[in-house]
């Protein structure tokens, strides 16, 4: 399925039916990864809809070249008005978490419920000038490099040694998915750069049910847990859902599709 968002053409795909579910990924991903193609929210009863960011997976570049969340969050709406959905469950990690956000605050009445996965952004602090260049850099390894361009300018150090394979066959995965590589990596200079709202204050306007699903640092630094606790404090009513820290650590709950779309239908059934 093919969605014009003013001016740039979207690549989005729909199963099922019931209460719909909108999957929006994070950035780099495509729709894959929001469930990680898990079949379980047809299965109960769901009608899903997933679709790639501008720019990202089959979907176009953005023609204005805008990468921002207050264009993130139109292309959500006219996803929504395409596929003739009022009101929907927004199920985005990261990047999507973001975007989710952004309309629940400028479009209240469209949102049944939200879940928020592996929130990163926070307001009040001050963007790093390493973090920017870190994110500059996966952008010029993308482009100069391709995907092993990409895997090299990422920090796989940070993350714990006997996870760093996984991790770096997933980036692969990833990376190899998009149509428009040269897109992601304008993307990745971008989005970091944009906010989604202003302040934390602003999250005690969501009136919508709430789950917030962070990761923990040990094996996902770049999206604080902190931030997701945070998040679900200034979100009234918000659940806090993170696995258990274990030593060695567990996979984190985002990345389990199986079990991060049970969730998705227990906040479904909380929300209609």
């Amino acid at each position: 399925m093919r969605i014009d968002a003013g001016g740039t053409t979207l690549s989005a795909q729909e199963s099922g039916e019931g209460h719909p579910v909108v999957l929006l990924h994070g950035l780099t991903a495509t729709r894959r990864y929001v469930v990680m193609g898990s079949r379980t929210l047809e299965r109960s009863g769901h009608r899903v809809i997933a679709y790639d960011a501008r720019g990202h997976g089959r979907s176009d570049p953005a023609g204005e070249g805008r990468y921002d969340y207050p264009r993130l969050a139109e292309d959500l709406l006219a996803v929504l008005d395409a596929t003739g959905v009022e009101r929907a469950t927004l199920a985005g990690a990261s990047m999507g978490a973001h975007t989710a956000v952004a309309l629940a605050l400028a479009h209240p009445e469209r949102v049944a419920s939200l879940c928020l996965i592996t929130p990163a952004f926070d307001p009040g602090a001050a963007r790093d000038g390493a973090e920017l260049e870190g994110w500059d850099r996966l952008a010029a390894g993308l482009r100069s490099g391709g995907v092993d361009g990409f895997v090299a300018a990422y920090d796989l150090d940070r993350i714990p040694e006997g996870m760093r394979p996984t991790i770096e066959t997933v980036l692969r995965q990833r990376l190899s998915a998009h149509l428009h590589p040269e897109a992601v990596a304008d993307a990745l200079e971008a989005v970091p750069r944009s906010d989604p709202f202003g302040s934390l204050a602003e999250l005690g306007q969501i009136a919508a049910p709430t789950f917030v699903v962070p990761s923990r640092d040990e094996l996902d630094p770049g999206h604080p847990l902190a931030v997701g606790e945070a998040w679900a404090a200034a979100i009234p009513g918000a659940r806090l859902l993170v696995e258990p820290l274990t030593d060695p650590p567990s996979s984190p709950t985002a990345w389990q599709g199986g079990q991060l779309s049970r969730l998705i239908g227990e906040l479904v059934a909380t929300g209609t």
